[in-house]
């Protein structure tokens, strides 16, 4: 199963960093966030990847056009013909298609632009500025067991502030710190799709969240599965630090590799 990773738009919730590169390419630690994504997904053994490309896309491109030399022992004989010689590779088993989805095109077309490089088979499809430690193989199996065109992640971010719990005397009874969620549920991201899906995209404008999951909804062929651990996207220089600091300490709940 290809896995399609949304990687084209312009991130300006974190501006300090995507005026020189692509959201994606936004490092944690020592490699960008979309390296890390990318590890979730070939840790559970889904390793070809469909990148939908726009704003600094050819920054991804010198990425992975350099990755395997990189990852790798070689020599260059320059008094031959300078070919470089591979000892040992470090690299991942991927396959990695990097299309140019366009610089304004919205979520929805981006999906729809990459559908030639998919088929007439089920894929994944993820944001490449969030990260979780889902299992991805639990999640295809959901989506195989209920039959719906469109398996969204469903998931209840840690809330930004304390909540204090009152009684009727406005006395505080007890304070929490970062309550996880408000009892309402998101979306994640980390989706299943059918082809079909296909159908509902009109072009280029179309916002993926908006009329074909609304659509898909009402038609009852959108269900969610309930992710209750970690979950964290990269939406601004704070996020981005907090995940830095999670990998920095070995404590990173994605590492599943």
């Amino acid at each position: 199963m290809k896995v399609v990773i949304l990687a084209g738009g312009f991130g300006t919730r974190i501006s300090e960093e995507t005026h020189l590169k692509p959201k994606p390419m936004v490092e944690i630690g020592e490699h960008p966030i979309l390296w890390h994504i990318m590890k979730i997904y070939s840790h559970y053994g889904f390793n070809d990847f469909i990148i939908c490309l726009g704003y600094k896309g050819n920054i991804i491109r010198e990425y992975f056009s350099n990755y395997y030399l990189y990852h790798s022992d070689v020599s260059f004989d320059f008094n031959k013909n300078n070919e470089p010689i591979i000892h040992r590779s470090y690299s991942e088993p991927w396959k990695v298609t990097l299309v140019d989805t366009g610089l304004e095109t919205l979520t929805g077309g981006r999906i729809k632009r990459v559908q030639e490089y998919i088929g007439n088979e089920p894929f994944m499809l993820t944001y490449g500025d969030g990260l979780a430690n889902i299992n991805i193989s639990k999640l295809v199996e959901y989506h195989k067991s209920h039959k719906n065109i469109v398996t969204v992640t469903a998931t209840q971010p840690k809330g930004r502030f304390g909540a204090l719990s009152l009684d009727s005397n406005f006395r505080v009874k007890k304070f929490e710190e970062k309550v996880q969620g408000d009892g309402g549920w998101i979306n994640g991201g980390f989706f299943v799709l059918e082809p079909d899906v296909f159908n509902y995209i009109d072009g280029d404008k179309t916002v993926f969240e908006k009329e074909p999951l609304e659509n898909l909804a009402k038609m009852g062929e959108l269900v969610a599965y309930k992710h209750t651990g970690f979950w964290q996207p990269m939406d601004t220089l704070r996020d981005k630090k907090y995940l830095d600091k999670l990998w920095n300490t070995v404590k990173a709940p994605w590492k599943l590799w």
